[in-house]
């Protein structure tokens, strides 16, 4: 049976109050004798304290303090208070609280009281008279245990967070590896509604989302929010057709419309299923971690597939290439914060000065667990989580720095950078970008922004707007990769372009075809008619730039002129007058 602890909280954690430690206490007059109050504890082994109603106000009596006062002063104490009553020799409570009060209140009034008193219980009073004491150590007990449940839950959705999952699921996986599952859930396009209608709405969406997860799964499941729009759901004694079932549900429930804010938002989830069965141990990972990378790729693969679906992935070499994007995504987001990425510059040959005077930024990535990672697998997993848009500001306020640094050596470079679609449909990038040009004061001009056209373009009319708006202050716009299958010159006409780069795919045989030679002659014609510049991309050959030339094309970046380096190299390379001399064969 799953452990109350882990199944499924309200979104409004529910805190203990005074009244769930307190100890009944009994009223006793003010002018009763302290022999005659001491034989009350002697006949009742379980009376605690008593409530004593003086002058001054309530007052409490404690077992131990009646006990440490007849035995004081130096062993007198019972003779000294023999004739005394209660009410004279009990003073009254400094802290009187109601039942009702919470216990981290409760706390805080404790630690308020003088040195004296600190360490005495509590007198709790209600309002209809009923009377009580809560020790101290009850007190601080139960808001430890408080605080400790409200670490290992989700602040938003009151669902077990990540450490729970860790500390408690693990055990419940090794106990049973045999007929255990985890899903690993991840709502499609949650970032867009973060975008368009703001981050509350999209508390509320998640808040529904959990409940309606939580309602989806059988009564021993387990449910935990892992992070920003991603689940997991732990089964235990389910079948591989129990858990597609539950994978399966959870995806129809998403589908159905959410109501934010007055407005219906049409979602999807995706899920990835991984069971015991399916993965291998690993010594260094717990079997919970291996399980939930494992259905992380099962659920990327899918997203890879459609979205809004389930999938599993059985064997190893199904699990091979989901489980690298797995790790690529979860690396991914610590290498900003680690400092393992960096820029490489290319420098663009100018064909009519043969000079140089502006780099494209290329992003590198070597990780400490996964060595040298390529652009090409890191940039689609960061587009499909949406943490391409931290990685595009990285790339900007690093790119823009440089900038500034040859600006104060004397070189008027400018730089490109790539901005992926998904970055042009998020608002705000305009302002984002003229933002950070002001921060380095880096004039508009020395920026350029290339749009990688290695997917279609999610929100056409987005992209128009904020590439308007760049260009309008200085920024240059180059249309990336033309050639490659959805760019096409239609582009040219919907969106502001500057540049046009051909693909490399295009010029490769230049010099070898004469169709691909006049292909290339016929894109830089209707370029130039449109009034755009035209950089040719993967030059390796002299006899390809040659022919470039002879084709009117304005510049061109390849190996041949110069491989992506670090920002020195570049500077040795090209020299502080720009000229650039190919390299030969």
């Amino acid at each position: 049976m799953t452990p109350p602890s882990l199944r499924p909280a309200a979104s409004t954690p529910v805190y203990k109050s005074l009244a769930d430690v307190l100890v009944p206490c009994p009223r006793v007059p003010p002018d009763e004798r302290v022999p005659d109050v001491e034989q009350r504890f002697v006949r009742d082994e379980a009376l605690h304290a008593v409530v004593v109603e003086t002058a001054a106000g309530p007052g409490l009596l404690t077992r131990a303090r009646l006990h440490a006062a007849l035995g004081g002063r130096l062993g007198f104490g019972r003779a000294l208070l023999a004739r005394l009553t209660v009410g004279e020799v009990v003073p009254a409570a400094d802290v009187v609280l109601g039942p009702q009060v919470l216990l981290r209140d409760a706390a805080a009034a404790v630690l308020a009281r003088s040195e004296e008193t600190r360490y005495d219980d509590v007198l709790v009073l209600a309002d209809d008279g009923a009377a009580g004491a809560a020790s101290v150590a009850s007190v601080f007990r139960e808001v430890g245990l408080e605080f400790r449940e409200i670490a290992l839950r989700d602040p938003l959705t009151g669902l077990p967070n990540r450490r729970m999952l860790d500390e408690r699921g693990a055990d419940l996986l090794d106990s049973a590896r045999e007929r255990v599952a985890v899903l690993y859930v991840d709502l499609d396009g949650f970032k867009q509604v973060n975008d368009t209608l703001g981050h509350r709405a999209g508390d509320d969406l998640l808040v529904e989302f959990a409940h309606r997860l939580t309602a989806s799964v059988r009564a021993g499941d387990v449910v935990a929010r892992l992070g920003g729009d991603e689940f997991a759901v732990l089964l235990t004694g389910a079948t591989p057709d129990e858990a597609m079932a539950v994978a399966d549900r959870i995806v129809r429930v998403s589908a159905t419309p959410f109501e934010v804010e007055g407005q219906r938002v049409h979602l999807t989830a995706t899920v990835g299923v991984a069971l015991g069965e399916d993965v291998a141990e690993e010594p260094v990972l717990t079997l919970l971690d291996v399980m939930l990378r494992h259905a992380d790729g099962a659920m990327l693969h899918a997203k890879h597939t459609g979205k809004a679906r389930a999938g599993r992935l059985e064997s190893p070499a199904d699990a091979a290439l989901p489980a690298r994007r797995a790790a690529i995504r979860r690396r991914l987001g610590t290498a900003l914060a680690e400092g393992s990425l960096t820029l490489a510059y290319q420098p663009k040959l100018d064909l009519a000065t043969e000079t140089t005077t502006s780099v494209e930024a290329l992003v590198r990535w070597t990780d400490a667990e996964l060595g040298p990672v390529s652009p090409a697998e890191f940039i689609p997993v960061a587009e499909h989580s949406g943490q391409v848009l931290a990685l595009g500001r990285w790339v900007l306020a690093t790119a823009c720095r440089q900038v500034r640094t040859w600006l104060d050596e004397g070189r008027r470079w400018s730089v490109a950078i790539n901005v992926s679609p998904v970055e042009l449909a998020a608002p705000g990038l305009a302002e984002n970008v003229l933002a950070e040009l002001a921060v380095h004061d880096v004039p508009a001009e020395l920026l350029q922004v290339e749009i990688t056209e290695s997917a279609p373009m999610a929100d056409l009319a987005q992209a128009r707007t904020q590439l308007a708006a760049l260009q309008a202050a200085g920024v240059r716009v180059h249309l990336d990769d033309f050639g490659t299958g959805y760019s096409s010159l239609s582009m040219l006409r919907d969106l502001p372009v500057d540049t046009l780069k051909i693909d490399r795919s295009i010029v490769d045989r230049v010099d070898t075809h004469t169709a691909d030679a006049q292909l290339v002659a016929g894109v830089i014609g209707a370029a130039h008619s449109l009034g755009l510049t035209v950089v040719a991309e993967g030059v390796e050959r002299p006899a390809q730039l040659e022919r470039l030339r002879e084709l009117g094309c304005d510049s061109a970046q390849g190996y041949l002129i110069s491989r992506p380096g670090p920002a020195d190299d570049v500077v040795l390379g090209v020299g502080r007058a720009g000229s650039v001399t190919p390299r030969r064969g």
